[in-house]
């Protein structure tokens, strides 16, 4: 047959579709279009009888450009017409310019691919293929086990396609209504394109597939089987009892670890899902990070590890919560068949290309356990979730709920209808609970009025999350262990406790280690786990009434810990700890090492002297130990060395407020550096902890290897004048660069820099380029200043014979650098202080004197005597002392200090020691702080005494302070610092006022973990304008992260006006009454550069009630 056809085009396409050749059974490489209807069309068992007339054509101008265009008119006498179809598709594959698909129907269970390939302007090749399906087509064959178990997790390759979050493969894309599939189908196509080549097969045939089914008219379905293939429809997506092993890859910080094990503990909390650190289970979840950013499967895959995807911004617990949803088996609420009865799409303002992501279910692929339409579901889309603006709508609730149009798309926490359904997939005990507090107790139900027969209880007790000799790098958990105490036991006796029995497992599940079984009347003895969880099982089985049982339990924390690595938590950790707890850790490394302790995540209530809820941790094994830090707030601590091999830590917390603890990593720590070959460093070596680094000596920097050094910018100078320059004066300054000169002059000289030329990236706060200058030679010297940006420094001496100066660039915006001289003098203060009375400093060639705060210089510019004592304060924070602090001050002083910050803001005062004469009513010596820009302002309180006084919030941005010393006793004052604080009362005035959303607008970007809310108010009949000057805040599509939210009324139970983010300021606000509330929250990831708002109170109009 071939001989006859020499002419024909031939098939020279080859690796890419190989598989395709040989899928056909009588294909073969090199055959003609002609040998393909001849052949194929006759011996194909389930199509030899179908005659068909076929014509193609594929057109070099779209060839050439990568891109086909494939037409296909298809004749067949058993079809009732013809189909023709023209398109064109998106590119498949690496090796093949172009695809085409035409779809032949005659019992609907035949199909007929046609491919044009071609490169430049060359003749076309053409590739046909056709597929017939028995009445339910076989799917494609499975990834071989071997491959899904690669290092690097393969399996992730599994997914051919994404629904939003929703990782789908070949079996789930057949769960959609067939006239919205095409959608899907395209996104598979673009979903392929990042794959590799190895499982083409089977991601092209789903999109074949997708592309039959998409074409077949309703009337035609009759006899095609429907495939079931939602979770929750599928018993083999629903994880076995309920146990979810996970694995927690290591690139995630201890911060992002402890939301997914709240997540995990949310869940288990309200339902009988467990969720366990991987052992040896096939099965199991791995949170990772992948390109779809936040996605995973639905249900169980099995075979192996499946991934749940948490990319950026995607580490809050309500997105987590969501996504373990689908793990656990739930698809998006409004994907559900009867979708349409409750909720609205609004396709018109969908994004474009994400219409697939609306899809919903076909009935009976879809069991909704009976449960009805939850709008508060955590599964559900939002009302602007891929909208194509942030204030258009894409899926709305058709109706209201209890008079009110239902909210939805709350990432918050479970619904009661994601609870009820949960516990009815995993087939919950109706009785029992998820018990997760460091105490508490428990009993049968009905105690003590006895209990009904045919019961079955589970509790499970959960009181921190275990983890085993994988975590966090081989460090392993120390757990806290659980006491069992029955108070009361009354259940009908049997033999063996056949009957009637309470029954503990030593573990997460019903196949625990037993460690007893109970019946009669007799109290247990009191039973301790070997970790932080038991499972307590209650049946009743006979008729005999007993009043039944009840028990306590209590977590042990803390206690001596002897090995070489591990993790302590606070208690209830990632959950907020309890209040009056008090553990204390004595912890041992094996001899000749010390302890190392770094701090995974922290958050304790904050207090300035940690008074209330602290971690202290000492160097040694006893309270006694000398203290390295007490420890509270939300910063994390510095890591921590010994000086032995003990190390000392205590946790306390109060009644009051609770917040999430801490999880810090101990191990044994040793110098690297005291080895005979110095760390292998040609220059220096420098201990760190838990390992070390290798430094170079002044005028060199570490080459590529970081062990060895080279020449570099900087030096050891001894010269007595000169001049120093950036890297490549004049010519702009590379990146990345870190230059250190250190000068140094004869004994009883001084050093005097002077810029001549200064130009560095940067503002007043210097985060990027910079130039400090130091008294000394170490990192550690006395700091004279950090510089950046155009201008230039005064003048700097020396406080000793030797400077250092740093220059150093990041990898950004690079300027043209600095030139200065040095000059060398002989330090006349070394002598007798130069004659000053209180501080001589010295001058190029000369000296001068200078006096303390409180004084001025006296005529003969040597002595010092008493000045004025009033200070105007403009920064956003800084330090307050009292005249001639730290020695006593002088009697019969009266100083003031008028603080202004930026407006919106308020001042705060905190005492860091206060040392002023005592009297019950601070008659005598006192300072007092007034609320306001002077003295007539109410005054916030009159302090003395050594007792330091609670920090101290104006009501605005002015605050006044007055320090007031009478003729007799004097004391050694105070020093405070005041730091400026968001939010508070705003009265809006027919002058027009600004509010900034931080106190350093414009210098940086708003800070992390920012909750500020400031009410203004107008005068009765007023309401109040807002006009956005700038406006710049995270964006995300519901500004879940960062936002600015906007109440009309006094409080933020007000109705809400609005919330923002993003960039471009909103237009003009107007109250319907006299106040308004702006509510600003960020979280600790992207900061942005915030907003200035300035409003005003206008008259009441009728048009003014609401927004423009």
């Amino acid at each position: 047959m071939k001989n006859n056809l020499r002419s024909a085009s031939k098939l020279t396409t080859q690796d890419t579709f190989s598989w395709l050749l040989h899928s056909n059974g009588g294909l073969q490489q090199g055959d003609t279009l002609e040998d393909l209807q001849i052949r194929t069309l006759t011996k194909h068992n389930h199509c030899k009888s179908l005659p068909f007339t076929l014509q193609r054509s594929c057109s070099p101008s779209f060839l050439s450009s990568g891109v086909g265009l494939a037409s296909t008119t298809l004749t067949s006498e058993n079809a009732s017409r013809s189909l023709s179809f023209s398109f064109r598709p998106s590119l498949i594959g690496v090796a093949v310019w172009a695809e085409g698909i035409s779809l032949i129907l005659s019992s609907l269970t035949c199909l007929v691919i046609i491919f044009c390939s071609g490169i430049g302007h060359s003749a076309t090749n053409l590739l046909s293929l056709l597929l017939c399906f028995p009445q339910t087509p076989p799917l494609p064959p499975t990834v071989p086990p071997t491959i899904a178990h690669k290092p690097g997790h393969k399996f992730w390759k599994r997914a051919v396609a994404f629904l939003g979050d929703i990782a789908l493969d070949e079996e789930d894309m057949r769960s959609f209504k067939v006239d919205r599939i095409i959608d899907l189908a395209q996104r598979t196509v673009q979903t392929i394109n990042h794959t590799d080549t190895g499982n083409d097969s089977r991601k092209l045939f789903a999109h074949i597939y997708s592309k039959q089914f998409g074409q077949i008219k309703t009337e035609r379905r009759t006899n095609i089987k429907v495939w079931k293939r939602a979770a929750t429809s599928r018993p083999e997506r629903v994880w076995p009892e309920g146990v979810i092993p996970y694995v927690i890859s290591g690139n995630f910080s201890g911060s992002q670890r402890a939301i997914f094990r709240q997540a995990m503990r949310h869940w288990e909390k309200h339902t009988c899902v467990t969720f366990i650190e991987r052992t040896q289970e096939e099965s199991y979840i791995v949170f990772t990070y992948r390109p779809c950013g936040c996605c995973s499967y639905v249900g169980r895959r099995g075979g192996g590890p499946q991934a749940i995807s948490i990319g950026k911004n995607c580490d809050k617990f309500g997105i987590v919560v969501h996504e373990l949803g689908h793990v656990i088996g739930f698809w998006h609420e409004h994907t559900r068949p009867d979708r349409d009865e409750h909720v609205s799409i609004i396709r018109d303002n969908i994004q474009p290309g994400q219409e697939y992501n609306f899809l919903k279910m076909e009935p009976g692929e879809v069991d909704s356990l009976g449960e009805v339409y939850d709008f508060d579901s955590i599964m559900h889309y939002a009302r602007n979730t891929f909208s194509r603006g942030i204030f258009l709508d894409t899926i709305l609730p058709r109706y209201d709920v209890n008079g009110v149009r239902p909210p939805i798309g709350q990432r918050t926490r479970l619904s009661k209808g994601d609870i009820a359904q949960a516990r009815k997939l995993y087939k919950c005990s109706r009785c029992g609970d998820s018990l997760q507090d460091s105490s508490g107790n428990f009993s049968s139900p009905g105690f003590p009025n006895g209990y009904s027969a045919y019961m079955h209880c589970i509790w499970r007790i959960s009181v921190t999350v275990t983890f085993g000799p994988h975590s966090f790098n081989n460090h392993s958990l120390l757990v806290f262990k659980i006491i069992l105490n029955f108070t009361s036991m009354d259940l009908y006796r049997s033999h063996l406790c056949w009957y009637d029995h309470v029954e503990i497992r030593d573990g997460y599940w019903r196949k625990a280690p037993l460690k007893g079984r109970f019946c009669g009347d007799k109290l247990p003895e009191p039973i301790i786990s070997t970790d932080s969880r038991l499972w307590i099982e209650f049946r009743s089985s006979s008729n005999w009434v007993g009043k039944g049982f009840s028990a306590v339990y209590e977590a042990i924390c803390g206690g001596e810990v002897k090995k070489d690595n591990g993790q302590i938590q606070s208690p209830n950790y990632p959950d907020d700890y309890r209040p009056n707890k008090a553990c204390v850790w004595k912890i041992s490394v094996a001899q000749g090492y010390h302890v190392g302790l770094t701090f995974q995540s922290f958050e304790i209530e904050r207090h300035d002297s940690c008074a209330y809820d602290y971690l202290e941790v000492r160097d040694g094994n006893s309270e006694n130990s000398p203290l390295l830090g007490r420890f509270c707030g939300y910063d994390k601590p510095d890591d921590i060395k010994t000086s032995s091999n003990h190390l000392w830590m205590k946790f306390v917390s109060d009644g009051s407020v609770n917040k999430a603890g801490f999880a810090a990593n101990f191990f044994k720590e040793m110098d690297e550096c005291s080895k005979p070959d110095n760390g292998r460093c040609e220059q220096r070596c420098v201990n760190t902890l838990g390992s070390y680094k290798c430094a170079c000596d002044p005028g060199y920097e570490l080459a590529a290897d970081k062990r060895s050094c080279e020449a570099a910018c900087g030096g050891f100078i001894t010269k007595l004048n000169g001049s120093i320059t950036s890297p490549g004066w004049p010519r702009e300054y590379p990146p990345n660069k870190n230059c250190i000169w250190q000068l140094v002059a004869p004994t009883q000289y001084r050093i005097t820099l002077l810029f001549d030329v200064f130009e560095t990236e940067g503002n007043d706060v210097c985060k990027y380029d910079y130039v400090e200058v130091r008294s000394g030679l170490s990192a550690d010297s006395r700091l004279h200043g950090k510089f950046c940006g155009a201008e230039k420094p005064e003048a700097i001496t020396s406080q000793y014979n030797n400077m250092r100066i740093e220059f150093k660039s990041d990898n950004t915006v690079s300027k043209k650098g600095f030139k200065a001289q040095f000059f060398s003098d002989k330090d006349e203060c070394s002598k007798e202080n130069g004659g000053c009375q209180h501080e001589c400093v010295n001058t190029f060639g000369s000296y001068s004197c200078q006096c303390r705060s409180g004084f001025v210089l006296h005529e003969n510019k040597h002595d010092c005597k008493e000045a004025g004592c009033d200070h105007t304060v403009n920064s956003v924070s800084g330090i307050l002392t009292s005249p001639n602090w730290p020695d006593k001050y002088p009697s019969k002083k009266a100083c003031t200090w008028a603080l202004t910050t930026t407006p919106g803001h308020r001042i705060k005062i905190a005492f860091n020691e206060i040392d002023v004469e005592a009297h019950l009513e601070c008659t005598y010596d006192h300072i007092e702080i007034y609320d306001g820009r002077d003295g007539k302002a109410p005054s916030l309180g009159r302090f003395c005494g050594t007792k330091k006084p609670q920090p101290i919030m104006s009501s605005f941005n002015k605050l006044f302070i007055r320090f007031f010393s009478d003729n007799s006793v004097q004391k050694k004052g105070f020093e405070a610092s005041h730091t400026a604080e968001c939010g508070g009362h705003l009265k809006a005035e027919v002058k027009t006022k600004d509010l900034f959303s931080h106190a350093q607008f414009g210098d940086n970007n708003y800070p992390g973990a920012s909750d500020c809310e400031w009410v203004i108010s107008a005068e009765k009949g007023y309401g109040v304008e807002l006009i956005f000057q700038t406006f710049e805040i995270e964006e995300e599509a519901d500004c879940g992260y960062d936002y600015m939210e906007l109440f009309d009324g006094d409080d933020t139970k007000s109705p809400r006006l609005g919330r923002y983010c993003g960039s471009g300021p909103p237009e003009e606000i107007y109250s319907a009454g006299d106040s308004i509330v702006i509510k600003f929250r960020s979280d600790d990831t992207i900061n942005k550069k915030g907003f200035h708002v300035r409003y005003t109170s206008t008259k009441f109009q009728d048009t003014l009630h609401s927004r423009k």
